[in-house]
């Protein structure tokens, strides 16, 4: 059953009507050349229908607060999650596994490890990180499409430095390649006030 949320998720007056689909063209993609060999890929509004789709995963997926160890104590990790492997997809995500296969078609890599976490509201959060099974790969790709209400995503130089930071939601994709997961960081904070955010993340599946 999916999560009740406060009516607060920001909608977009052109997504309206709108069946889930993405621009299989990449017509929007830019890249920022990051440093050490990493680089960040932005496609806004890539997912169209993202009204939709934001509620075809909530519905579909089986949504579980998971535990970490931290300070030597398991605690509550500050957002759902939920994962899948390419062909176990509920039938009404068919959409999903579409981008998994054009995103694998685009960037040659078998991008069909599903995940996905739930931002219910702005007290939710991830905090600085790289992937677990891909930061210690020379290199690899993590897809982020980001449904719902826009929140800040931020990246950062592993050992400390400048920050970068993109408001990230309503259909945009965030690629991360090259390095990214091994020498850069990338989170999303806290903030003071937000509407429910879905992010459906793609890596591959051979690792970890």
């Amino acid at each position: 059953m999916a999560p009740t949320l406060a009516p607060s998720r920001q909608g977009s007056l052109f997504d309206a009507g709108h069946a889930p689909t993405h621009d299989p063209s990449f017509a929007s993609l830019r890249r920022e050349q990051l440093t050490r060999g990493a680089w960040v890929d932005i496609a806004r509004g890539w997912a169209l229908g993202h009204d939709a789709l934001f509620e075809q995963v909530l519905d579909a997926a089986d949504w579980a607060v998971h535990r970490r160890e931290m300070f030597e104590q398991m605690v509550d990790q500050p957002r759902l999650s939920t994962s899948w492997v390419g062909e176990e997809l509920p039938p009404g995500l068919a959409v999903i596994r579409q981008m998994a296969t054009d995103l694998s078609l685009r960037y040659g890599a078998r991008l069909d490890r599903i995940s996905a976490n739930l931002y219910r509201d702005g007290q939710d959060s991830v905090a600085w990180h790289g992937d677990t099974h891909l930061r210690d790969q020379p290199t690899a790709t993590v897809a982020v499409v980001s449904l719902g209400y826009p929140r800040p995503f931020k990246l950062r130089p592993r050992g400390g430095g400048e920050s970068l930071s993109w408001r990230l939601g309503q259909g945009d994709l965030a690629v991360m390649g090259g390095t990214c997961q091994r020498t850069w960081q990338h989170a999303v904070p806290k903030v003071a006030k937000a509407g429910p955010r879905i992010c459906v993340m793609f890596r591959t599946a051979d690792i970890g």
